[in-house]
């Protein structure tokens, strides 16, 4: 039987996992839609969510250094 330790191990890499593919997703969809054209509009989407940090300030920046901290990891 596995410990606790070890089930929630199990979970994280999973989900570490699926963050991978989703994210090589994306990268996918942005360079199909770069040389395709604005059929998925990832390039908008993606200028959107920086934007989303960039308008918050001080916070904004702070939060993006934590969520490439995180995804560095």
């Amino acid at each position: 039987m596995a410990t606790l330790r070890e089930t929630f191990g199990s979970i994280r890499g999973w989900v570490i996992d699926l963050v991978e593919i989703g994210l090589s997703l994306a990268l996918v969809f942005l360079v199909i839609d770069l040389l395709f054209g604005p059929k998925l509009n990832i390039v908008g989407n993606v200028c959107g969510l920086i934007n989303s940090f960039v308008s918050q300030g001080v916070v904004g920046f702070i939060a993006l250094i934590i969520f490439l901290a995180i995804y560095r990891r």
